[in-house]
C-alpha cells in the first residue's frame, strides 16, 4: 500500500518513518515538508540513514498519488487538507487536533473558527475500534488524553471526580527552539504548565462522557525533563467505598484482548520506543481513591503508533503489525 506523509520532518513524523519502514503492507513514496522540499528526508531523520531513499516534495494534495495518508501537519492547518484528501479518496489519519472535538468546543478551545468541519471517529482503538474500522477519515488523539483516558477509562463510569497529573518528555513541545524547551530551563527541573487550561482538557472530558461518566475531570501537565514518554497518575475518586477485587476485575476484562496495553508498573523505560501503554493502580485503604498510573510514549502511542494501529484497523491489516517491538530499556 502506498502511503504519503505530509508534513513529515518533524518528530512525530520520523517515528512514523521509522515504524511503518517495518510494516509489510507498507511502502512510502511520499513525504511532503514545504520548508526542506527538494532535499533528503534523511537530511534530518539522521537515524533512518541507508534505510530509507526519499526527498521530500511539496505537491498540491490532487497531485498525491497514494493509497493511504498521515496528516501530520499543525492544528488549524490541517484542516486545510483534510477536505481534499476525502475528495480524492485516499483514507487518512490526521494528527492535529482540527477533527477531535466537536466544531464549537474546537473553535473555542484553539480560538479559531473551523473553514472545513465533518465528524470523525476519535482514534483510540481501545475505545473506538468499532467506529475506526469503518471510516475513511480518523482523528488521531492527543498525547495527554490517550495516557490519561487509558489509565482512568475502565474506572471512568463510577467516578465522581478524576484529576488527572501528567509528566512529559520535551519532544512532545516538537522540534521548535523555544525558552520553555530550552536546556538550562529544563534540566534538573519539573515545570507545571497551563495549570487549570490545557487544551487537551476537553478531550479527556469527551472521553469520560463517552464512557458514561458524569465524572468532573480535571488535568494539569508538567514539563520532564526527559525526551519521551509520558506519566499520568490519575485520581479517581468514588462516592461509595470499593473493593479491590472488583476494580482488579474491571481492568482486566476491559483491557484483556487488547494487543497494547499491559497491566504492570507504569515506568517510562519499560514503553520508550513502543506502542504499549503500561498501567498500574493502587485503592486507598478506605476504597474511596484509586490511583491509577500510565506510562507511554507520547511520540508512539501518543501519536505516530497510535496513527499506525488505527491505518491498521482501517485497512483490515493485523492491528500490531509494524509495531511489534518492546521498550527500550534501560
Amino acid at each position: 500500500m502506498d502511503i504519503a506523509i505530509i508534513g513529515a520532518s518533524g518528530y512525530a513524523g520520523g517515528d512514523l518513518i521509522r515504524l511503518l519502514l517495518t510494516h509489510k503492507e507498507a511502502d512510502i513514496v511520499c513525504a511532503t515538508s514545504r520548508k526542506l522540499a527538494g532535499t533528503p528526508v534523511t537530511k534530518d531523520h539522521i537515524h533512518l540513514k541507508n534505510l530509507i531513499d526519499l526527498e521530500y516534495t511539496n505537491p498540491d494534495v490532487e497531485n498525491i498519488d497514494a493509497d493511504f495518508a498521515f496528516l501530520a501537519v499543525p492544528h488549524t492547518a490541517a484542516m486545510q487538507y483534510a477536505g481534499k484528501l476525502k475528495e480524492c479518496g485516499i483514507k487518512t489519519v490526521d494528527f492535529s487536533a482540527d477533527y477531535r472535538l466537536p466544531r464549537d468546543i474546537y473553535e473555542k478551545t484553539y480560538g479559531v473558527k473551523h473553514s472545513d468541519y465533518f465528524k470523525a471517529p476519535y482514534g483510540i482503538p481501545e475505545l473506538h475500534r468499532k467506529d475506526v474500522k469503518n471510516a475513511d477519515f480518523v482523528a488521531n488523539p492527543g498525547c495527554f488524553p490517550t495516557g490519561a483516558t487509558l489509565a482512568a477509562a475502565p474506572a471512568a463510569k463510577l467516578a465522581h471526580t478524576i484529576i488527572y497529573d501528567s509528566k512529559s518528555g520535551v519532544s512532545g513541545a516538537g522540534d521548535s527552539v523555544s525558552e520553555t524547551t530550552h536546556f538550562p530551563n529544563v534540566a534538573e527541573n519539573i515545570l507545571p504548565y497551563k495549570i487549570t487550561a490545557h487544551r487537551h482538557l476537553p478531550e479527556m472530558r469527551q472521553e469520560a462522557a463517552f464512557l458514561g461518566s458524569k465524572a468532573n475531570v480535571y488535568f494539569t501537565p508538567h514539563l520532564l525533563p526527559a525526551i519521551r514518554g509520558i506519566i499520568t497518575t490519575a485520581h479517581i475518586l468514588f462516592n461509595e467505598p470499593m473493593e479491590l477485587e472488583m476494580i482488579q476485575k474491571l481492568y482486566q476484562d476491559f483491557y484483556k484482548n487488547e494487543p497494547f496495553v499491559r497491566l504492570q508498573p507504569a515506568k517510562l523505560g519499560g514503553v520508550r520506543g513502543s506502542n504499549f501503554c503500561d498501567i498500574n493502580f493502587e485503592l486507598e485503604n478506605d476504597g474511596t481513591r484509586l490511583v491509577a498510573v500510565s506510562a507511554i510514549d507520547n511520540l508512539v502511542k501518543g501519536a505516530a503508533g497510535q496513527a499506525v494501529q488505527n491505518m491498521n484497523i482501517m485497512c483490515g491489516f493485523n492491528e500490531a503489525e509494524g509495531l511489534r517491538m518492546p521498550g527500550m530499556f534501560p
